[in-house]
C-alpha cells in the first residue's frame, strides 16, 4: 500500500535538504507519493498566510508530515508556526534521539545514544496568563501541568522503551522546589512506571541532570519532563553529538505526526549548497520508524554512519568539501549496493 507524506520545504536552507532528503528516500523504494505544501516565509509570498489552511488540511489527511525548518518573522502574530502545529494538531510529544556518531565535532564521538521525550503542550510554553503589569516592573506567567497530559507522555516514554528494547527511563524534574506543578509530573510518573516492572525507572532533578549528561551521558537511556526542561536537556543532548546539525525531531500525538531537523533555516547558507541534510534525514528515519519500516531507518541510519565514517563527499561543517548534493550521493551509493 502506497503512503502520502505531507511535505514542508521550508524557508531558508529548508528546500536544499528537503530535496536531498526525498531523493535519498527515494532510493528505498518505500512506495510513498508527496504532498508539497507550504509554510512559512515562503507560505506567506505565495498566498499572503503563515500557515496555510490547505497545509493544515494536508497533514490532517495524511496524517504524518516531513517538515524542513521554517522561519517565523517577527512581529506577525505567531509567536512560533512549530508552536501552532503542535497545537493545532495535539502533538503531545516530542522525541529527539542524540546519537554519536563518527568526526564529528564533538566531545563524545561514542557512546552516547538516547532519547528525550518532551511533553510538547503544557506548562510555560502554553503561554497561559502571560500579562505585564502596566507600569513595566512585573511580568506573570501562569505554568499549568495537568495529570492527564502528565500520564500520557510519561507512558509514551515507557512504550518507547519498551519497544525498543531500552532499559532505563529517567524522570527528569524540579519537584523539590516547584511543588505543585512539577511535584504532580512526578508523582504520576511515578504511578506510571509502576505499571513497568521490567523497565528502571530513576528520578532526577533537572539542574543535576544538566551536570550528570555533561560528565557522564552514557548512563541515560531514554529521558522524560516536562515542555520547557525538555527543550532545554534536547538541545544540550544536541551539543553532545555534534550540534544541531545532528539533531531530528519527532513531533507526535494520537491523530498526526510531523518529523523534522530541529535547527534553523539558516538563511546566511541559503542557496549556497553546502547545508547539511543529516537531520532532516534522521528526522526521515524517525518517520519510517513510525510508519513500520523500521529496516529502512535502520539502513538509512547505517548509511549515514558509514558515510560519516568514511567522510565521503561530505559538507563543510562536517570536515568535508562536498555539498548537500554529494553528500545525498554518497549515501544513495551506500543505500543501492
Amino acid at each position: 500500500m502506497s503512503t502520502t507524506i505531507a511535505v514542508i520545504p521550508g524557508d531558508g536552507i529548508g528546500p536544499e535538504i528537503m530535496d536531498a532528503t526525498l531523493r535519498v528516500l527515494d532510493v528505498l523504494q518505500l512506495g510513498f507519493s508527496y504532498d508539497f505544501v507550504d509554510a512559512g516565509l515562503a507560505a506567506q509570498q505565495k498566498s499572503g498566510e503563515l500557515l496555510p489552511q490547505a497545509t493544515l488540511d494536508a497533514i490532517a489527511k495524511h496524517r504524518v508530515a516531513l517538515k524542513s525548518p521554517l522561519t517565523t518573522p517577527v512581529g506577525e502574530g505567531f509567536s512560533s508556526i512549530n508552536v501552532q502545529l503542535r497545537r493545532q494538531f495535539d502533538l503531545y510529544a516530542n522525541v529527539r534521539p542524540a546519537i554519536s556518531f563518527p568526526n564529528t565535532r564533538s566531545r563524545f564521538p561514542e557512546n552516547v545514544d538516547l532519547i528525550t521525550v518532551r511533553e510538547n503542550t503544557e506548562g510555560a510554553y502554553a503561554g497561559e496568563g502571560q500579562q505585564v503589569s502596566e507600569d513595566g516592573a512585573t511580568a506573570t506567567l501562569v505554568q499549568k501541568i495537568t495529570r492527564k497530559g502528565s500520564e500520557r507522555i510519561v507512558r509514551y516514554a515507557f512504550d518507547l522503551a519498551r519497544r525498543e528494547g531500552r532499559k532505563k527511563v529517567t524522570v527528569v524534574h524540579k519537584a523539590n522546589i516547584l511543588k505543585s506543578t512539577s511535584g504532580l509530573f512526578l508523582k504520576v510518573a511515578r504511578e506510571v512506571a509502576a505499571q513497568y516492572p521490567e523497565i528502571q525507572c530513576n528520578e532526577m532533578i533537572v539542574d543535576n541532570t544538566c551536570m550528570q549528561l555533561v560528565m557522564k551521558p552514557e548512563q541515560f537511556d531514554v529521558i522524560v519532563t516536562t515542555n520547557l526542561f525538555g527543550d532545554i536537556i534536547s538541545d544540550l543532548c544536541a551539543g553532545l553529538v555534534g550540534g544541531l546539525g545532528l539533531a531530528p525531531g519527532a513531533n507526535i500525538g494520537a491523530d498526526a505526526a510531523i518529523f523534522e531537523a530541529v535547527h534553523g533555516s539558516a538563511p546566511d547558507i541559503a542557496g549556497k549548497g553546502i547545508a547539511n541534510p543529516c537531520a532532516l534525514l534522521l528526522g526521515a528515519a524517525q518517520m519510517l520508524d513510525h510508519l513500520g519500516r523500521g529496516a529502512e531507518a535502520t539502513r538509512l541510519r547505517a548509511a549515514i554512519r558509514e558515510t560519516l565514517a568514511a567522510r565521503d563527499r561530505v559538507t563543510p561543517d562536517l570536515g568535508g568539501t562536498g555539498t548537500t548534493q554529494t553528500f545525498a550521493d554518497a549515501l544513495i551509493s551506500r543505500l543501492g549496493s
